[in-house]
């Protein structure tokens, strides 16, 4: 196994060598532009180590890794349009950047381009790679469906939430686990335990992201804290602030939600923050993050992996829970 900087850099050249056709540059440049930006290259890092930890070869799961993020990406950019985020990795989204179409089609663009890169995966093991890709794929699209219909709703249970987040966001680091064992030549065991292993690290993750929206620091989580309260967007935060607040806390909650004023903005998010911190729900999300981390952690001991390889994933683990971006 290499060192995790390893995997960054081999995940950041395999991104940088993507080539773009030079015309119709408004559909190319955006795409460069947004893989040009970074981010935490998780989802290819996670495909290369699990390459690495069966084969011994990660440069084998290199295209599949790069299709990887590429998908991702292009879910960046559908996001950002329908929740009209304007900054992403501390930077403006494509849709604000370019326009709203250009962030609809350059993203239609890269999803068929990380299509084309996890065809490339070796033809043994195509099928079964194209056939987790593909149901992911549709898991997620289902996953953000349900974060649209809920943002009609104030009755969303946690347990709805949670489903929806391992769909919009969890499922997708399983695949990347998954695909990345499958290429190595894991077996069906292991590459689904360690499909598991993604899904509730996964879920851990975007809990953590949760926490940070409200108690991250700008300046390090690359886009603007509390857009989750302005946008009243049903997160673990506010679904168990709704459920747990009473009286005089009960009524300005929902004052504050009732209220989409942008002037009113930077209030709203100091308002909502404090009730959150009040009922400590700073707490609670803190306890789910560690706890789907540890049930993340006893997947591997179903996964015959030699314990540099076992040790490899669970420090993956342990630095995701101390991330603050």
């Amino acid at each position: 196994m290499l060192k995790f900087e390893e995997y960054v850099e081999m995940a950041n050249r395999a991104v940088a060598a993507i080539q773009y056709p030079a015309m119709p540059a408004g559909l190319y440049e955006p795409i460069a532009y947004t893989m040009a930006l970074g981010g935490k290259r998780l989802r290819p890092v996670l495909t290369l180590m699990a390459c690495d930890a069966f084969s011994g070869n990660p440069a084998t799961a290199t295209d599949a890794a790069v299709g990887i993020e590429l998908y991702h990406n292009f879910t960046l950019l559908h996001d950002d349009v329908m929740d009209r985020a304007d900054v992403r990795r501390g930077q403006p989204t494509v849709h604000v950047k370019w326009n709203d179409n250009t962030a609809i089609l350059s993203g239609d663009a890269m999803l068929t381009m990380a299509g084309q890169y996890i065809a490339r995966t070796p033809a043994d093991v195509l099928p079964q790679v194209l056939a987790t890709f593909n149901s992911t794929a549709m898991e997620v699209y289902e996953g953000q469906q349900y974060d649209v219909d809920f943002e009609q709703r104030n009755d969303v249970a946690e347990s709805e939430y949670i489903h929806m987040i391992r769909l919009k966001t969890s499922v997708l680091i399983g695949c990347a686990c998954k695909i990345g064992a499958i290429i190595g030549g894991a077996d069906n065991d292991a590459a689904d335990a360690l499909y598991n292993y993604g899904c509730d690290l996964g879920l851990a993750f975007q809990l953590q992201d949760d926490w940070l929206d409200v108690y991250g620091d700008e300046r390090t989580f690359g886009k603007e804290i509390g857009g989750d309260i302005a946008n009243n967007k049903k997160t673990f935060m506010l679904i168990n602030a709704l459920g747990e607040a009473s009286g005089d806390i009960a009524t300005t909650l929902k004052t504050w939600l009732a209220d989409n004023n942008p002037a009113h903005r930077a209030d709203k998010i100091a308002a909502v923050r404090d009730i959150y911190t009040r009922l400590g729900i700073d707490r609670k999300a803190e306890k789910a993050i560690e706890q789907y981390t540890i049930q993340s952690l006893k997947w591997l001991d179903a996964v015959k992996m030699n314990e540099q390889a076992q040790t490899a994933f669970a420090d993956f683990a342990t630095m995701l829970l101390r991330r603050k971006k």
